[in-house]
């Protein structure tokens, strides 16, 4: 947040310098609007052009774009901006120099002057911007982290033992429509071994009661061991 707010205001300052650099003089008491932006490919004439044929045009161009990488968070916008108003002015030095024949700062106030350092400043405060901006990086680690957060889709019934989506062995699915067995609730010993043949009985896997008793049965009338009623 810190970071988009300084390089707005950088932004916005270097587009604020540069249009305001063609109002000032730039060489020779000539001020900046007073050059036609053709004049920077074919050569420098001494001819006035209109406001909308001057370098100011171009640098009014690099202030909408700005304003427009602003409002978008787009550093791309804002640099574009920036290349925009260097090379014009590097351009126009270019073409100064060599219909003067050299370019100076002189004590008298000719030569370059304050309109041409204001242009480059204005250039360099946008590509400054730009760089500081974060742009939109921050929006799309939003989305990033909302996508990951949204549940995973749950599995096919073509791969049913992929869930969860770490790959590891999930529940099967049960493709029967008759219940699953449940499980024998007996833990003693096996039956079948109980008695086996040639081995002494066990007492204590026979049956201690064959017979139901009564409870009004007397004692005396209870079955022995042998299954034979007593008296």
């Amino acid at each position: 947040m810190i970071r988009n707010v300084l390089g707005s205001v950088l932004a916005l300052a270097g587009a604020a310098a540069a249009v305001l650099s063609p109002f000032r003089d730039w060489y020779d008491g000539r001020l900046g609007r007073d050059y036609r932006v053709a004049e920077l490919f074919s050569g420098i004439s001494a001819s006035r052009p209109g406001p909308l044929d001057s370098i100011l045009l171009a640098f009014l161009f690099a202030a909408v774009l700005t304003v427009v990488g602003v409002v978008l968070r787009s550093r791309l916008l804002v640099a574009a901006a920036g290349v925009v108003v260097l090379g014009f002015t590097v351009l126009w030095m270019v073409r100064q120099g060599e219909s003067v024949g050299s370019l100076a700062v002189a004590a008298d106030g000719s030569g370059l002057e304050w309109g041409v350092a204001e242009a480059a400043a204005g250039g360099v405060l946008l590509l400054l911007g730009a760089a500081v901006m974060p742009g939109r990086h921050g929006a799309g680690g939003r989305l990033a982290r909302k996508r990951r957060d949204q549940p995973y889709k749950a599995p096919g019934s073509e791969h049913p033992d992929t869930w969860p989506p770490t790959q590891e062995p999930g529940p099967s699915v049960q493709t029967s429509t008759l219940p699953e067995p449940e499980p024998e609730l007996y833990t003693g010993p096996d039956p079948a071994e109980r008695q086996r043949p040639g081995s002494a009985p066990d007492p204590g896997g026979r049956d201690t009661a064959p017979y139901p008793v009564a409870p009004d049965e007397a004692p005396d009338k209870a079955p022995d061991a042998d299954g034979h009623p007593n008296g």
